[in-house]
C-alpha cells in the first residue's frame, strides 16, 4: 500500500534471494500521510508493510496470521484502538505497539494494560519506531525460537513455579495467563532472587533498549505482573519496589531451582 510493489522487489522474492524473513508489520491508522511515511520509511529498513485505517478491518487483518507485527493506533473510526487491542488479545500473543497521543499518560497505561508490549507517542521520529519494533520481534523471536541451553528449565520459588521450556507459570498448582512481557519479567526476576534490579537494567533486558525519562511501560508491565501473581502467603508483597532504584523479589524460605 502507498508504493508501486511492480517496480520494488516482492517480499517472497526477497526472501527467496536472501534465504532470510522478511517481518510483515501491519499499520492500523486512519492519518494516510502518516501510513505512508511509515511504509516508505520501514521498507528500507527490512519490513513489508501493510496499512489499514479502521479499527474493525485492523482486528480482521491482525487475526490473519500474515504479520508479525501490529502497530495500532488509539483514535480510530469503527472501533477504537483499545477495543481492537481487547479482541485482538483475546484471540492472538501478536506483538503489538500502541501509538498515543503525547499528552494522554492514561492512553499509555491502558494499552500496556490490555496486553500492549510497548507504544510510542505522536509525534514521533520513525526512526524511534524502527527501534521499537526491532526490540520487540528480538524479544519475542527468541522467546519462541529458544534453543535449549544448560541450567535450570524449572524454577520454584515458595507457591510459584515457572517452567522455561514450556513457558508457563504456576501458582499453587494453577496456572496463570501471563503476557509474553510478563513471563519474560518473572523468569528474569526469579533467575535473580533477593538481589534488588536496577529499573534500567530491566528496561534494557527485557524491553530491549534504554530507558527513558518519561518512559514509564516497564513499570506497567510490572504492576500488571503483581496483580496477576497476587500477594505471598502472608499477606506481602511479592515485588516490591526500591524507590530510586528498582525492584526486587522477595523470596520465601524453601525455593528451590532444578
Amino acid at each position: 500500500m502507498f508504493r508501486d510493489r511492480d517496480s520494488m522487489i516482492q517480499p517472497a522474492r526477497l526472501e527467496r534471494l536472501t534465504g532470510q524473513h522478511v517481518p510483515r508489520i501491519l499499520v492500523v491508522d486512519d492519518d494516510l500521510e502518516l501510513c505512508e511515511l511509515l511504509t516508505e520509511y520501514l521498507q528500507p529498513e527490512g519490513f513489508d508493510v501493510d496499512a489499514v485505517f479502521d479499527g474493525l478491518q485492523g482486528v480482521e487483518r491482525a487475526l490473519s496470521g500474515d504479520y508479525s507485527l501490529l502497530i495500532l493506533d488509539v483514535m480510530l473510526p469503527g472501533i477504537r484502538g483499545f477495543e481492537a487491542l481487547r479482541q485482538i488479545r483475546a484471540k492472538s500473543a501478536m506483538p503489538i505497539i500502541m501509538l498515543t497521543a503525547r499528552d494522554e499518560d492514561i492512553d499509555r497505561i491502558l494499552g500496556l494494560e490490555i496486553g500492549a508490549d510497548d507504544y510510542l507517542a505522536k509525534p514521533f521520529n520513525p526512526r524511534e519506531l524502527a527501534a521499537r519494533i526491532q526490540a520487540v520481534l528480538r524479544r519475542t523471536s527468541s522467546a519462541t525460537r529458544e534453543v535449549p541451553r544448560p541450567g535450570p528449565r524449572r524454577i520454584i520459588l515458595g507457591d510459584l513455579e515457572l517452567d522455561e521450556s514450556a513457558r508457563t507459570i504456576r501458582r499453587q498448582n494453577i496456572e496463570i495467563e501471563l503476557t509474553s512481557i510478563e513471563f519474560d519479567l518473572l523468569a528474569f526476576f526469579m533467575k535473580n532472587p533477593v538481589k534488588v534490579l536496577e529499573r534500567d537494567e530491566i528496561v534494557k533486558q527485557i524491553l530491549g533498549r534504554e530507558s527513558a525519562p518519561d518512559d514509564r511501560s516497564i513499570d506497567v508491565h510490572i504492576s500488571n505482573l503483581r496483580k496477576k501473581l497476587g500477594r505471598a502467603a502472608d499477606g506481602s508483597d511479592r515485588i516490591r519496589a526500591i524507590r530510586g532504584i528498582g525492584y526486587i523479589l522477595v523470596v520465601p524460605v524453601k525455593s528451590k531451582a532444578r
